[in-house]
């Protein structure tokens, strides 16, 4: 998993330590908000072109193996 997450990275003196993209001030939550916000990842590409579609992948896939690890417990209806 860690080469195909060669673009994420956490250095405690850049955005509090939260992972970014290619030590950019850019985090990975901010770009996943961006795509929960329905922008398309063109649109972002776009808004943001410092970032590539590797680093929009990457972050999605460093989202899904994060959360892979956690159990959240959601009340049924």
């Amino acid at each position: 998993m860690l080469a195909q997450l060669d673009r994420i990275t956490v250095n405690p003196n850049v955005c509090l330590g939260q992972p970014t993209i290619r030590g950019m001030r850019i985090t990975v939550s901010f770009v996943l908000k961006l795509l929960a916000s329905n922008l398309s990842v063109q649109e972002v590409l776009a808004a943001y072109p410092e970032l590539e579609a590797e680093d929009i992948r990457q972050a999605l896939n460093y989202a899904a193996w994060t959360v892979s690890d956690k159990i959240v417990g959601i009340p049924s209806a």
